[in-house]
């Protein structure tokens, strides 16, 4: 029979990956420690797959869970789902036991209605904030749910915001959100249910979906993940970045995934929800900016990322909310990094006692040498624009304004630079045969930008010069229009972009290569050692 795992501060047992995924295993494991998780429960990896094809005895025992998990966090946080004074909304996410970024569906304030918005109003005092979790829970159920084109509603939000004279949509008044929430209502038909109940059957229905996604099978083909039985549903009472000014969302890194380097890479929005940091939409400050605002939650992060790297003895990428100046951590996992960045973290782990030098081993095992080359252009070129460098490197490639084309464009054998308005992760397939990436919105800790690094792709994402036309195949940066096709040249490391071909020059990271070398001279070593003391005893060699 499939349990109802529950996540809480009462934890008291690890909770197994492989059944409830690495997501809610983790957030187990942080309310364990004692940090400030919200309170969830998680749907099982064994549903998935019966959910997903719709059977009947699946979905009744979906339904059961649902209600019984609901329960669970009423009585945690004291509030109601579906309630017109202290109503509850939760996030409906996915979690699969290996660690796939962006490619599953993610449904944010599910139970938001024009009953709880009021409720929210109540509550808060803030009917822009009420407004604000309605119309994302609309857009998120039209695209994730509904399978929805989000674009219409998208350029909608563009137009109001444009129209208004404001910087992003965070500072609409609350007519226009208003407004834009009708606009939501009219693109949905109705199809959005006013039952908070069943808009979680649906988002969790949706979640399970997500796992035979075009671009979730494509990535576990290309990083051989084909063996993963399926994605868990983790539901948990939502904390809001979007609640007022002393409120945001962001990721943060224990160390740099790009470099290796021991400082910690933060990335955040104000007044925000966690999906506006990954999804590339839009581009959060640093680090420097956070501690200005916010010295004592930024200290917090700092002390608690220092003690998440520790538990897991590897650098750690987490997703945080702040809510009204309260820390909450929402996620940790083990950062996607270049293969750089793979060694000159494990040297630093063995020598700060974190792992072994065996441990450090097996990390490497994927590595391939080659990829460990710096790369750096031949000579200076005046640079056409300049954004923030995600993933380090150079590349030199044809143009190419989606996905579809660069897959095309690279089988005629020249590099392709993938060229984007904001680094979705639908463009998995493009990332793969690009030599490097360009977007014009995104951070460094976007979904899309760990994938780049994952795959060693140089990446430059906030390039705020960069407009992609995809009608007429165009790019323009500053003032030089290119078309697709033309040569573009990334330098990745120093974030600037360049015109034409460039030559390329490489450097190995000889010293790094040779402790790395070491440790496997002495693995053999000792296995050589080991097998004639099993020689001499007249045993046979271990399987291997």
């Amino acid at each position: 029979m499939t349990r109802l795992f529950l996540v809480d501060g009462l934890a008291t047992e690890p909770l197994d990956p492989e059944r409830v995924g690495a997501k809610a295993a983790n957030l187990g494991e942080m309310a364990r420690l004692g940090l400030a998780v919200p309170p969830a429960f998680v749907i099982l990896v064994d549903l998935c797959a019966d959910v997903a094809s719709g059977r009947k005895k699946a979905l009744a025992q979906l339904d059961e869970r649902l209600a019984e998990g609901i329960a669970f966090l009423e009585a945690r946080t004291g509030r109601r789902f579906g309630d017109r004074r202290r109503p509850l909304l939760v996030s409906v996410r996915s979690g699969a036991a290996r660690s796939m970024p962006g490619m599953l569906e993610t449904v944010l304030d599910v139970g938001a209605d024009e009953t709880t918005a009021a409720g929210l109003v109540r509550l808060t005092g803030n009917p822009r904030f009420a407004l604000d979790c309605r119309r994302r829970l609309l857009e998120a159920y039209a695209e994730t749910v509904l399978g929805l084109d989000p674009r219409p509603l998208a350029a909608d939000l563009a137009e109001r915001v444009a129209a208004e004279g404001v910087a992003s949509d965070r500072d609409l008044d609350v007519e226009a959100l208003a407004d834009h929430v009708g606009r939501c209502l009219l693109h949905t038909q109705g199809r959005v249910p006013d039952d908070p109940m069943a808009q979680l059957r649906a988002a969790a229905r949706a979640v399970f979906a997500s796992w035979g996604s075009d671009k979730a099978v494509a990535y576990r083909r290309i990083h051989g993940l084909d063996d993963l039985a399926g994605t868990a549903v983790t539901v948990q009472a939502m904390v809001y970045g979007n609640a007022d000014g002393r409120s945001g969302a962001g990721v943060a890194f224990s160390r740099d995934p790009s470099t290796g380097a021991r400082e910690p890479v933060v990335e955040v929005l104000f007044e925000a929800q966690g999906e506006d940091v990954v999804s590339g939409r839009r581009t959060p400050l640093d680090a420097r900016a956070f501690e200005r605002r916010m010295p004592a939650v930024t200290a917090e992060l700092i002390q608690a990322l220092d003690r998440l790297e520790r538990r897991w003895c590897d650098v750690q990428d987490v997703e945080f909310t702040i809510e009204a100046g309260r820390l909450w951590i929402l996620q940790t996992r083990a950062a996607k990094r270049t293969p750089r960045a793979a060694l000159t973290i494990a040297i630093a782990l063995v020598e700060e006692g974190l792992i072994s030098p065996d441990e450090a081993l097996d990390r490497l095992k994927d590595v391939d040498e080659d990829a460990l080359d710096a790369t750096g252009f031949l000579g200076a070129a005046p640079a056409l624009a300049v954004g923030v460098a995600a993933s380090p490197g150079v590349a030199c490639g044809r143009i190419a304004c989606d996905g579809e084309t660069a897959r095309r464009m690279a089988e005629s054998g020249d590099p392709v630079v993938l060229v984007r308005p904001d680094t979705s992760t639908a463009d998995v397939i493009g990332f793969s045969v690009a030599a490097g990436i360009l977007t014009a919105s995104g951070g460094r800790t976007a979904h899309a930008a760990l994938v780049a690094r994952q795959m060693g792709r140089p990446c430059i994402v906030g390039c705020a010069a960069l407009r992609v036309d995809e009608t007429r195949r165009r790019v323009t940066l500053g003032e030089v229009e290119l078309s697709e096709g033309d040569w573009l040249s990334l330098d990745a490391d120093a974030g600037t972009i360049h015109r034409g071909r460039r030559d390329i020059v490489r450097t190995r990271p000889e010293a790094e290569i040779a402790v790395w070398q070491g440790w496997k001279a002495a693995r053999k070593a000792e296995h050589a050692h080991a097998g004639k003391h099993r020689k001499a005893r007249g045993e046979e060699a271990p399987a291997s």
